[in-house]
């Protein structure tokens, strides 16, 4: 046997090893004998040490070079973790493959991360097995054996149905694509006109009741909103047999940041949620919309996966996926279709004009070729003209609608959208044409009959617009539970003399349309304290009060000698808010913006004002000098907004017969001195004196609004 050696003093000294007899006799070295024989603990020993060694290198190259993603690879075996123990083991294989029951403990939690969970984590992809040459390992058997939970997504995916039942699917060139859209000689188009991504305001009005315009709608907020887009309206299909399915395509999409303007850009299409009934109704009239001809079934795949890219909001990767699908498959409408939502979407997240317009070009790109189907066609023209409006379009949006309306003529929502975008240019009598065309072949139709009946008060038609306000009203139909429709059928039954007027104002009130029955404007920032009647202390403007107090003689004498000698009057009121008399104005600022050629006019009442902001800058207001003459009455009426106040300055005033209701409170005028109401809410005036009546009207800013929302809030 070989004697025991020391490792510590082998390195110091080299033993020599003992011969060792075999079996011929002969003598040979230890070392030789034990090759022969078997490894001998020495050679054991180093040998594991090497191993040793080289273990601790590899597991530090590993770790300093960061070979291994250990993030994934915990991350992926976390999603077959099913005992809950953080891991995944043997223990977990047994419990995936039925082996063994999982932990209650573990099936609750989950149970409520699934319920809390709305959109969880894509389930990980499998291992790069590129041409299937790898063994099935254990991990495949788990999935194979276990089904993960499925990824929810917003997104369903276009009908991929084989049939062909559809009367248009197989046509091709079914769009008109004769002459070209109006988009260029837009001479009245300026940015003022429309809701842009910029931070542009809405288009002036140079009215006091900006109501008896085709407006926009009230604003709840201060800060700008955001733009529901509207609802794109399906084409019913023919099959009975099929399920209804909903199209994410074809879904309202939200839009940020558009400004309120002055006039009115409506939704297309509206949902009837303040009806449950009809709610309900409208769902179950829905049908799926065939975006996909034939040869766009076959690539649905492709088609559905940039389409889940865009729902997700990653737009970016949309537009890219979608490019190449249309360099692909330039023939494709659906392709095209979807490379111009997802531009749209791009637009939205960059705030970019030069985007939204580019989106509106493809837009009409999709809808113009070949073998798309016609609900791909209506989809993609509404789509296009709610942008043109939004980027104030206006005319380029009326031409999309009428190419829509020869394409789909039976179609009585396009032609009633078509109505909207005459009213949006001011065409009001090709409106009222459109909306004869509907009522005669859909009597019954309440978005036609409340349009219907506001222009035919907007032409001071009183009587004859109020079976239409109040029948459209009545109808629930989408579209006509809009607080303007409220505001106008009461109004209307004002001048009639018909007390139900208040009838129909609480019922906008209790639509959320009016703050309350007296106080309908309809531009209106929520939480502001609301009262008929201020005092100048309620006000905070005491230094203005007293400067307008103190020089009224000479603002009076200013006034004076710009009033027409021959008749006495400014300008007209043409606000149709008289029932009978004479009433003109003399404006010297409006929405905060100085009228230079009026001032010069009256140089020391507008120096008196030039250092009052509350006043000069009232985006929302008026400075103007107000005359009205012997039997004039003005009918009850409300300002557009709650954000200002207005100031009486009395200058002349006759001694009786000239007073002003606000609410069920009657004041009058007095000389040199300041009323102070919220015009807002309803008033009244009555001159009955047998002399003119003169006063200086200057609105100020709610005390209330904060710098900010003086300076963001869109001019009225």
């Amino acid at each position: 046997m070989a004697p025991r050696k020391n490792f510590r003093n082998q390195a110091k000294k080299e033993v020599k090893p003992a011969a060792v007899v075999n079996k011929n006799g002969v003598k040979v070295e230890a070392s030789v004998a034990a090759s022969s024989g078997g490894f001998s603990g020495t050679k054991i020993f180093t040998w594991f040490m090497v191993l040793a060694l080289l273990g601790v290198w590899s597991s530090v190259a590993v770790v300093w070079f960061d070979l291994v993603d250990y993030d994934n690879v915990i991350g992926k075996l976390s999603a077959y973790d099913a005992d809950g123990d953080g891991d995944f083991d043997v223990e977990d294989a047994k419990v995936l493959l039925g082996l063994k029951e999982r932990p209650v403990s573990v099936s609750l939690r989950e149970a409520k991360e699934e319920s809390a969970v709305k959109e969880p984590d894509a389930v990980p992809p499998p291992d790069d097995d590129v041409d299937g040459s790898q063994n099935t390992d254990v991990e495949s058997e788990i999935q194979a054996a276990v089904s993960l939970p499925p990824i929810l997504d917003d997104f369903i995916p276009d009908d991929s149905r084989d049939d062909a039942t559809h009367p248009y699917e197989d046509e091709n060139d079914a769009i008109d694509t004769k002459g070209e859209l109006v988009e260029k000689a837009q001479p009245q188009q300026t940015l003022e006109e429309s809701k842009q991504y910029n931070n542009q305001p809405g288009s002036p009005e140079t009215k006091e009741t900006v109501q008896l315009r085709y407006n926009a709608e009230a604003e709840s907020v201060p800060e700008p909103e955001a733009d529901v887009e509207p609802e794109v309206e399906s084409v019913p299909e023919p099959e009975a047999d099929v399920e209804p399915e909903v199209e994410a395509d074809v879904e309202p999409e939200v839009e940020s940041v558009p400004e309120l303007e002055a006039k009115f850009v409506p939704e297309l299409k509206e949902n009837a949620e303040d009806h449950p009934k009809d709610q309900l109704k409208e769902k179950a009239k829905k049908k799926k919309p065939k975006l996909l001809n034939k040869f766009e079934k076959t690539i649905k795949t492709e088609i559905d996966a940039a389409e889940k890219l865009r729902k997700k909001g990653k737009v970016e990767e949309a537009v890219r996926a979608f490019e190449t699908l249309v360099l692909q498959y330039p023939q494709s409408p659906r392709c095209r279709y979807g490379k111009a939502l997802a531009e749209d979407g791009l637009a939205e997240k960059m705030l970019s004009n030069d985007m939204l317009q580019k989106a509106i070009g493809t837009y009409k790109e999709a809808s113009e070729l070949p073998n798309a189907t016609p609900d791909l066609i209506k989809a993609t023209l509404k789509k296009r003209a709610e942008r043109q409006q939004f980027l104030g379009r206006m005319r380029g949006a009326l031409a999309t609608l009428e190419k829509l309306v020869q394409i789909f003529p039976e179609d009585m929502a396009l032609k009633n959208d078509l109505g909207v975008a005459h009213l949006l240019i001011g065409d009001n009598n090709s409106a009222k044409r459109v909306y004869e065309e509907v009522l005669a072949t859909a009597p019954s139709d309440g978005f036609a009959k409340v349009h219907y009946g506001f222009i035919l008060k907007s032409e001071n038609k009183i009587a004859e617009s109020i079976p239409f306000l109040r029948d459209g009203l009545e109808s629930g139909d989408p579209g006509t539970d809009d607080g303007r429709f409220y505001f106008h059928l009461g109004d209307a039954l004002q001048r009639m003399g018909d007390d139900s007027a208040y009838k129909w104002y609480e019922r906008g009130h209790q639509r959320g349309h009016f703050a309350s029955v007296w106080q309908r404007s309809l531009y209106n920032v929520d939480g502001l304290k609301a009262q008929p009647w201020w005092t100048p202390k309620d006000t905070g403007y005491m230094d203005l009060v007293k400067t307008l107090e103190r020089n009224w003689r000479i603002i009076r004498d200013e006034a004076q000698s710009v009033m027409d000698k021959t008749t006495g009057l400014f300008v007209p009121e043409e606000e149709n808010l008289r029932e009978k008399g004479e009433w003109g104005q003399f404006t010297l600022w409006q929405q905060g913006k100085k009228a230079g050629e009026s001032c010069r006019s009256v140089p020391k009442t507008c120096g008196l004002l030039e250092r009052y902001p509350e006043a000069t800058g009232c985006k929302r207001g008026q400075i103007k000098f107000s005359v009205m003459q012997p039997g004039t009455h003005v009918w009850p009426h409300t300002g557009p907004t709650n954000c200002r106040l207005r100031m009486h300055l009395g200058l002349v005033i006759p001694k009786t017969g000239c007073k002003i209701r606000c609410t069920n409170d009657t004041r009058a005028w007095e000389e040199g001195k300041v009323l102070i109401f919220d015009d807002s809410f309803e008033h009244e005036v009555w001159q009955d004196a047998d002399s003119y009546r003169l006063i200086f009207i200057v609105d100020v800013w709610h005390p209330e609004l904060t710098q900010y929302q003086r300076q963001t809030l869109s001019p009225i």
